[in-house]
């Protein structure tokens, strides 16, 4: 057992619990390691008929992962600072391969390593309170964890528009573009796990965790993404980011300005290569995306932007980032290619060996 992260089961109902709610549930190391086991375990478990995941608190469901450990590594001289995303790749991939329903309550902040750990479910729930990202362009990154594939999923052009952007959606907002299956109230939430825990003990347990989410759903709510849809796809459907930001440009609105101060606060080689990431990964299933996403993972640690996003935002907080490249104009197209290489020790490989 991890410090951070528990395991418990009603009747037939695997439970995680993501339990550092003073750090927002962010997952450490010990964490993602102690999750790949517990669901390689409960996989042969026939006792489990099914998984939840959900945090501890009111106010986040998981927020990330513990990113200012990878900065202090550095510091420190740690030698494989990709050790933590490995664990965590191969963590994101037993979820995506487990075949027992896995049910994520997402309510709060869900961000991030928290994306990894919530997308695959087969049921994704909600609440008022949920507040979704992939922000990593932000801190000089790239939406990792499987979100190669899971913007990819999403219509039109709003998975691009997710992952340049780092935009947040509400649960309502989730719920209308697919990343929610539900969207229950935060005050019936532990009604709702009572009515899991029954359905999980069904002949057919996905019906009946579906049936028992359906029961305590809302399907109202106000979701302000769907007037913008049109807008994301003409403007983010462009061919290329340049002819992304010209299209902003020539947009009158208000929005379209906010758009392209908020693209213009991110590290430019951090949108070159979502843009490049999500261009190659449109084809590419889970695991592949996961590889992809472990290339371009090792370059990063070798290079500026991360730790100097990680400083500026989470460590030093002065929010002044000196982005190296500054300029979109100066990060070439063979500097983007590089971090698409296979890396020394080869691609990354899943299994489900216990020993993570």
């Amino acid at each position: 057992m991890a410090d951070g992260i528990h395991f418990d089961r009603q009747g037939r109902l695997g439970a995680i619990v993501l339990d550092q709610p003073k750090s927002l549930n962010a997952l450490t190391h010990p964490m993602v390691l102690a999750l790949g086991r517990q669901l390689a375990r409960w996989r042969r478990d026939d006792d489990v008929a099914a998984v939840l995941i959900k945090g501890a608190g009111e106010r986040a469901f998981c927020a990330g992962g513990d990113i200012k450990r990878v900065h202090r590594l550095r510091q420190e001289g740690e030698a494989d600072l990709t050790r933590f995303f490995r664990d965590e790749y191969r963590m994101n991939w037993r979820i995506d391969a487990f075949e027992k329903p896995y049910v994520a309550l997402i309510d709060g902040v869900t961000m991030g390593g928290g994306v990894g750990v919530s997308a695959p479910a087969d049921l994704r729930i909600a609440t008022e309170r949920t507040l979704f990202a992939m922000p990593e362009t932000t801190i000089g990154f790239f939406p990792d964890v499987g979100g190669t594939a899971h913007l990819a999923r999403l219509p039109g052009a709003l998975g691009r528009y997710l992952g340049l952007t780092g935009h947040r959606l509400t649960g309502a907002e989730c719920l209308a573009v697919g990343l929610a299956t539900h969207v229950v109230p935060s005050g019936r939430l532990a009604e709702l796990e009572d009515a899991l825990v029954g359905a999980a003990g069904q002949n057919e347990p996905l019906p009946a965790l579906r049936a028992a989410a359906d029961a305590f759903a809302v399907r109202d709510g106000d979701a302000p993404i769907r007037d913008r849809l049109d807008a994301i796809d003409r403007i983010f459907g462009a061919s290329s980011l340049d002819g992304v930001l010209q299209a902003l440009a020539d947009e009158p609105d208000g929005w379209a300005r906010e758009q392209r101060e908020a693209l213009a606060a991110k590290s430019p080689t951090s949108l070159r290569l979502t843009w490049a990431q999500l261009e190659r990964g449109s084809r590419l299933d889970f695991a592949g995306a996961l590889r992809q996403e472990y290339r371009m993972v090792h370059r990063c640690m070798a290079g500026h932007d991360f730790f100097e996003g990680v400083r500026a935002l989470l460590v030093d907080k002065d929010r002044t980032p000196k982005w190296r490249p500054a300029t979109l104009g100066d990060v070439a197209d063979g500097d983007i290619d590089a971090y698409f290489a296979v890396p020394p020790g080869g691609d990354l490989t899943f299994d489900w060996d216990e020993a993570g």
